[in-house]
């Protein structure tokens, strides 16, 4: 009986450590395409300052869609470890 106790916290905490593990990596991952899309807006913006309002425009919206995936991803990690 101990041993099942034993065998379900620890699959608790690996639920929970694998969550916050798939946390960090989905914001890490957010964080380097949202600086990707900035770094390459600047530089298109040098490029082509007359077309920088279309630019900052698409840029905004990709970076909103990809913070929506962000946060999607963080609650998926948070809900697998509460359903453990």
């Amino acid at each position: 009986m101990l041993g099942l106790l034993l065998a379900l916290s620890l699959g608790s905490g690996y639920a929970i450590m694998g969550a916050g593990i798939g946390a960090g990596l989905v914001a890490l991952g957010a964080g380097l395409g949202i600086g990707r899309i900035g770094g390459s807006a600047m530089e298109s913006i040098a490029r082509q300052p007359e077309a920088g309002g279309k630019i900052q425009t698409a840029m905004i919206i990709a970076s909103a869609l990809i913070e929506g995936v962000a946060l999607f991803g963080v609650v998926v990690c948070l809900l697998i470890s509460f359903i453990q």
